[in-house]
């Protein structure tokens, strides 16, 4: 932590997991009079949201190190800000990412709000990332545990707030903080990580979705038209999925898995191809709503050189970026990238700075001779 933080009050997110729970550590053993806020975002009891588990487990750190425990409730602007976009895009037959929204609008937003209301010079948080001070800008840096940085999810967070923010595990691996917890003897120290949707949990997807959305079931056909199976509704399904389609062998074709390649929202069909297929690749792509963390990179109007993901946790993928006709931004891969979906995020870095990142909106893939899937990118996968 670059940060003095010295008599300095740190409002730290704590959850209730050990990543928070390590974060708190280490802000008491910089000097920092630490007080912890839990969030409640999400109200269902329906036996899959862990809610009052986690907060009993954010009491019981906090009365083992000795700081105060605040406890606020966000689920009306979760619904508002997260939850009611994730459904949008989804009706739309999109795949979203709740949890960049999250970050922004939550645990960024609404949350540091009230952090300042409880006298917080600065915010703390769990995840594995780091800033950078210098040249009066904050940059944004990968964590040092390169399998657990989550710079992807903070992509949207603003240099006004990440100016504001510590990150008490940026230098940490998991394994060391999972350490850390058991020297200090907090029971969290082998608590699982959570998973599954922001603040919603681990529950059966196709079953929670229904619950909001009016399943629309349709054909399953083959990029030459033939059907061979039907679908639950489009939502269900994104790019490059091969579980769950419910296609069996089939007389003629081979073994080879069946892969999800296109939606045909007009059709209400789930196009489907077997193997190693091209219509899984593409090689460029365009995105919308960019946010630059330190403002538009020097060199973008004439093809910005640097690094992307597409996908959390994938390896950093060499690109060129411009400005698109029309707005939003053009995107060219070096290599092409498998089951690039719309709705997700692209991410840019220079190095391990996070220069900030866009929604994908149209993807450009490398098409497969004499496929009945060739079609102008506009027509291409999530656009209903």
């Amino acid at each position: 932590m670059e940060r003095e933080l010295k008599n300095r009050r740190v409002i730290l997110g704590l959850s209730g997991g050990v990543d928070s729970a390590v974060a708190a550590v280490r802000l008491i053993e910089a000097g920092a009079d630490v007080h912890a806020l839990h969030m409640t975002n999400w109200e269902d009891e329906d036996g899959y949201c862990t809610a009052a588990e986690d907060l009993q487990d954010a009491r019981n750190v906090c009365e083992q190190l000795g700081i105060p425990l605040h406890h606020v409730n966000f689920a009306r602007q979760y619904r508002d800000r997260v939850f009611r976009y994730f459904l949008d895009e989804y009706a739309a037959g999109r795949t979203p990412n709740p949890d960049v929204l999250c970050n922004r609008e939550i645990k960024f937003g609404v949350f540091r709000e009230h952090a300042k209301r409880l006298g917080g010079e600065l915010l703390a948080t769990g995840h594995y990332a780091r800033t950078a001070l210098g040249d009066g800008r904050t940059r944004l840096l990968k964590g040092a545990d390169l399998n657990k940085d989550q710079s992807y999810f903070l992509h949207a967070v603003s240099e006004e707030a990440l100016a504001e923010t510590v990150f008490p595990l940026g230098d940490l691996t998991k394994d060391q903080v999972r350490r850390i917890a058991k020297d200090h003897g907090l029971a969290v120290h082998a608590k699982r990580d959570s998973t599954g949707i922001c603040f919603i949990g681990e529950r059966p997807f196709r079953e929670f979705l229904s619950t909001y959305l009016p399943a629309n079931p349709g054909p399953i056909r083959t990029p030459e038209g033939a059907e061979v199976g039907r679908h639950h509704g489009l939502m269900y399904y994104t790019l490059g999925q091969r579980q769950g389609l419910g296609i069996g062998g089939r007389a003629g074709a081979s073994d080879a898995p069946w892969y999800v390649v296109d939606k045909d929202a007009g059709a209400n069909a789930l196009i489907v191809a077997q193997g190693n297929t091209d219509l899984l690749m593409s090689d460029a792509l365009t995105a919308v709503e960019a946010g630059w963390i330190n403002g538009p990179p020097a060199g973008l109007e004439a093809g910005l050189r640097c690094m992307a993901k597409v996908r959390y946790r994938q390896p950093d993928q060499a690109c060129e970026v411009r400005p698109a006709a029309g707005g939003g931004l053009s995107v060219s891969f070096e290599e092409a990238q498998r089951a690039v979906a719309p709705g997700q995020y692209v991410v840019f870095y220079d190095g391990d700075v996070c220069l900030g990142g866009a929604v994908i909106d149209e993807i450009h893939r490398i098409e497969a001779a004499g496929s009945a899937i060739m079609r102008a990118p506009g027509d291409l996968a999530g656009h209903g």
